[in-house]
C-alpha cells in the first residue's frame, strides 16, 4: 500500500497517555482508531503489540532512535 501516513505529532491526557494522534496528512485520530490503521498498514514505522495488562498498545518500530518514539513526538 503506497503513501502510508506517518504520525507527526501527539495529545496527552493529563496522566501523560497519548489519547490522540495527528498524522502527516493533518488528520487527527484517537488512539483505537490509530491502533487499527496501524493493523491495516496504513501508518507507518509502528506497531501494534499486546502488554503484559493484556490490552493492545501502539509503538512505534524498533529502530535505535529515541527522537522519533510516540513519547518523544511534539505535542498539539
Amino acid at each position: 500500500m503506497a503513501n502510508r501516513e506517518q504520525i507527526v505529532a501527539v495529545r496527552k491526557n493529563g496522566d501523560g497517555d497519548i489519547v490522540e494522534l495527528k498524522l502527516s496528512n493533518g488528520q487527527v485520530v484517537d488512539y483505537k482508531q490509530a491502533q487499527q490503521m496501524a493493523k491495516d498498514d496504513q501508518i507507518e514505522n509502528v506497531n501494534v503489540f499486546r502488554g503484559r495488562d493484556g490490552d493492545e498498545h501502539l509503538r512505534s518500530d524498533p529502530d535505535g532512535r529515541e527522537d522519533n518514539n510516540l513519547d518523544n513526538l511534539p505535542t498539539f
